[in-house]
């Protein structure tokens, strides 16, 4: 059971981002993509979730050995993938609880029942330390950048994905609200959720250890590795990298 991306090469409008991307996320696995800006990170998530502005022009998007290189995004989460987005959408007049039962039954044949819904949150929000007043709150109005996020997690543990993908989730956090995403990642994690956590920066691996890293240059990963590849990389920077690929290149 897996996410696997297989030469993939996505363009928005004439020019070509991601030139022959490969990688492969199982259910039971966490992984980190990094890169500096313009790396072609978000470009990789947006694609992965169907965002209709960036076209593939070559490879494919596998999901369980199922082809949904062309799939809209609901189907793409119904299958069981997630993304959990840099900048979440507000939705004002809803709330957080009834957000997350839209979503339940988005994936559903038969409606939840109440009863049964109300159990489910109520085993998230506490899995989570979640307060349960949260969720009778607008979706995102007013909220930090924390709650936001807190929200977010909140959904990932409803929805129960085989494959979550943090697109810079842990981007402009303070360190209060870091930890909420790395905690309820790693309440998360086992067999039965993978996850790609995209990231410029080593600090959410201090929190979440990665079984993998991969990282992006120009539209291509040129480096794999463990968890050591994270600390080699804050420790070195990107040129070390660029470097190298120079190197292979020459």
């Amino acid at each position: 059971m897996s996410l696997e991306i297989q030469n993939l090469h996505v363009r928005i409008e004439e020019r070509e981002i991601l030139h022959g991307v490969d990688l492969k996320v199982d259910k039971d696995q966490i992984h980190a993509l990094m890169g500096p800006n313009g790396s072609g990170k978000s470009t990789l998530a947006n694609t992965i979730m169907g965002n209709p502005n960036y076209e593939v022009t070559e490879g494919k998007i596998l999901f369980n050995g199922e082809d949904l290189t062309e799939a809209d995004p609901d189907e793409r989460a119904r299958a069981g993938l997630f993304l959990a987005f840099q900048y979440p959408a507000t939705i004002p007049g809803v709330s957080v609880a009834n957000f997350l039962r839209m979503a339940m039954n988005a994936r559903r044949e038969e409606p939840i029942k109440v009863k049964e819904f109300g159990k489910i949150l109520g085993e998230n929000v506490d899995l989570l330390k979640i307060d349960r007043a949260f969720t009778k709150r607008y979706l995102n109005e007013g909220f930090s950048g924390g709650e936001k996020k807190r929200a977010e997690i909140l959904q990932m543990a409803m929805l129960k994905p085989e494959v979550a993908i943090l697109d810079e989730t842990d981007s402009g956090l303070d360190i209060d609200a870091l930890r909420i995403v790395s905690e309820g990642v790693n309440s998360l994690r086992g067999p039965e959720m993978g996850a790609l956590i995209i990231t410029h920066y080593r600090r959410i691996l201090d929190y979440v250890k990665p079984d993998f890293v991969h990282i992006m240059l120009d539209g291509r990963v040129v480096r794999e590795g463990g968890a050591e590849l994270a600390e080699e990389l804050e420790e070195k920077g990107y040129d070390f990298i660029r470097e190298e690929v120079a190197a292979n290149a020459g």
